[in-house]
């Protein structure tokens, strides 16, 4: 009768063959210090990122705000052991705040090359430091590999670039104005009120009238500027009173009274002081719902009050209503500012701008 082999303890003995020749060592290496590495790989990467996105915000608002320092809390606190090292925060910001940066060295972890002379960025160099203060990431098994007792770790890096101007396509309310309105309340782009919540003065009030029977308030612009039978209303792309403008051109909603949707957005920005973003036009073709508006570009502005069909509010800063007779009125006051959504930058600098990760 022939017995059935035992094969226990062979598995044993094939792991004991395989530490031998250092096969389960090197597996080791590769999958939990490979693993480790890009673990670093990515916490750096998204240090760098937030780092880049949060000095840009602060330089695409003024020299006053542009802090290179605010890299170094980003960095370490998209770290686990909550430690990295900012090698360098460099770029081009109009203000001589920030450092030239060097030529780029063309490697998979370094920013690219830099880019056209005048555009506004910022890049963030990052590598490795541990809680120790050490600058090399230590090796879990690959010191223990057959002539690679030496080895001391590896040094990761990681860089971003973030750039910020005008944009020339956003997601903005649903309300438009002309570019001769813009350009006559700002005094050609040069006047602005401050960003809230500090209270502007008076000079820097105005009223944007979307209906009138006493005139425009707008004595020139281009051609063409304002269309017969527009309000200032624009068709929403969601039930949010909100358009998104990609292609230079938008289309008209008939009506000086605002959607529920719309009520509710200049209600809201209203009470909280806080600003809309106005796609400006400088042309329109067309009447009524063939209307169809030429962008110029973006605008930020501040609701004070407005006097609309079935929706008013008086005015908070100046405790009047402006908006007489049969006229159809927005008040407030134009900013500059930071324009919080996405978009493409590009566009004409009406004191509104956009911060994008480019790298």
């Amino acid at each position: 009768m022939r017995v059935k082999a035992d094969d226990r303890g062979a598995l044993g003995v094939l792991i004991s063959i395989l530490l031998g020749f250092g096969v389960l060592l090197g597996m080791g290496a590769i999958v939990i210090d490979a693993g480790m590495l890009y673990q670093e790989r990515a916490e750096l990467q998204n240090g760098s990122d937030a780092g880049a996105l949060a000095v840009a915000r602060g330089c695409a608002t003024g020299a006053s705000t542009c802090m290179v320092n605010k890299a170094n809390y980003y960095a370490n606190h998209n770290a686990k052991d909550g430690v990295s090292t900012v090698e360098q925060v460099c770029g081009f910001d109009g203000n001589s705040v920030l450092s030239a940066c060097p030529a780029s060295t063309g490697k998979m972890v370094d920013c690219p090359a830099k880019p056209a002379s005048g555009t506004k960025y910022v890049d963030v160099h990052t590598s490795t430091q541990t809680g120790s203060g050490d600058t090399l990431l230590p090796p879990a098994f690959s010191r223990s590999l057959l002539g690679n007792d030496s080895y001391a770790g590896t040094r990761v890096h990681a860089c971003a670039r973030a750039t910020w101007g005008p944009p020339k396509t956003a997601t903005t309310i649903a309300f438009t104005i002309s570019w001769c309105e813009w350009s006559t309340a700002t005094s050609g782009g040069t006047v602005f009120g401050p960003v809230p919540p500090a209270t502007p003065p008076l000079s820097a009030h105005r009223v944007l009238k979307l209906h009138t029977t006493s005139g425009t308030g707008c004595p020139g612009g281009p051609a063409g500027s304002d269309g017969p039978g527009e309000f200032g209303w624009v068709d929403e792309v969601d039930d949010d009173c909100s358009v998104l403008i990609t292609n230079n051109t938008y289309s008209a909603d008939t009506g000086a009274s605002a959607g529920k949707d719309c009520k509710t957005a200049l209600a809201a920005s209203w009470s909280s002081h806080t600003a809309v973003w106005l796609p400006v036009y400088t042309k329109v073709t067309g009447t009524g719902t063939g209307g169809t508006y030429t962008l110029s570009g973006f605008a930020g502005f501040v609701i004070t009050g407005y006097w609309l069909p079935g929706a008013s509010q008086k005015d908070w800063l100046t405790n009047k209503n402006e908006c007489k007779g049969s006229d159809k009125c927005i008040a407030g006051y134009f900013v500059q500012g930071l324009m919080p959504n996405s978009g493409t930058i590009g566009g004409p600098d009406l004191g509104v701008r956009i911060v994008q990760l480019t790298g």
